[in-house]
């Protein structure tokens, strides 16, 4: 009986330490129309024009530019990458310790399915670590290898969404600080009922419904982050990228690659 009671009292602290996961405030930009009149012909054309310029610097999807040699221009301007996200789909994990998927419901969750469907599409989930993972509770991922990216996406937060669904095993969500409209690229997955997250703000937007062993088979012997844990610490990690990882914290498991799926 006391260390079911040890157990739970851990669990709720580490439940109070995701809230301080992340912390960046800035608003998505959105794009204008034009209007028209005899005399706004010249006007009109130069619309026009910029609209023709803004489609071109339209980033394009990870594996058109994989296939050019060079990384997505998105990946070092988020605000490239705003596209909305289908009402359903699925993407496909491939990790370290094999594949699974989850299936995205857009009606859940719209600003952060948005926002993980943009990240996928522009291929920010290349060698990713799974760097907190807590048993019970949830694995936690989503800081880039490259500082460089980390840096122009930690301060590229997301309004929040209302919480339509539960932290339920499976589910995913974004990790976020405790001020509101906070949400960037950090997301875990539960491992166990965490339905107490509900009312912090946590809204789900997914789940996993395929390979959930594979989600509880990823390391754990690090348990929660520095310095409450043994874990690597975020702010060092933001800023030194997988350097820091793969020389102090080698066991840890990666995702490969995250792609859409039909």
């Amino acid at each position: 009986m006391l260390y079911d009671i040890c157990r739970q009292a851990v669990l709720l602290f580490s439940a109070a330490l995701l809230a301080s996961s992340c912390a960046e405030n800035v608003k998505p930009n959105l794009p204008s129309l034009a209007a028209k009149s005899e005399a706004g012909t010249a006007t009109e054309a130069k619309t026009v024009a910029k609209t023709e310029e803004k489609k071109s610097k339209k980033p394009a999807d990870d594996d058109e530019a994989e296939a050019e040699g060079k990384p997505n221009p998105a990946l070092l301007d988020p605000s490239l990458a705003k596209d909305e996200a289908p009402d359903k789909f699925k993407a496909k994990f491939l990790t370290t310790k094999g594949e699974f998927v989850i299936e995205v419901t857009r009606d859940w969750a719209p600003n952060g399915a948005d926002r993980f469907y943009n990240l996928v599409k522009i291929g920010y989930f290349k060698d990713v670590a799974f760097f907190r993972n807590i048993e019970g509770f949830m694995v936690q991922f989503g800081l880039n290898g490259d500082p460089k990216v980390n840096a122009k996406w930690s301060a590229a937060n997301i309004k929040d969404d209302r919480v339509k669904e539960s932290n339920k095993p499976g589910y995913i969500t974004f990790a976020q600080a405790s001020s509101p409209n906070s949400r960037s690229t950090q997301f875990f997955i539960n491992f166990g009922d965490n339905s107490r997250l509900d009312r912090d703000r946590f809204a789900p937007f997914g789940k996993v419904i395929e390979g959930m062993d594979i989600v509880n088979s990823l390391y754990n012997g690090y348990g929660e982050s520095a310095p409450q844990g043994r874990g690597p610490e975020q702010g060092r990690l933001k800023e030194e990228g997988n350097a820091y990882l793969k020389k102090s914290f080698p066991k840890l498991d990666y995702i490969k690659r995250v792609s859409i799926i039909d």
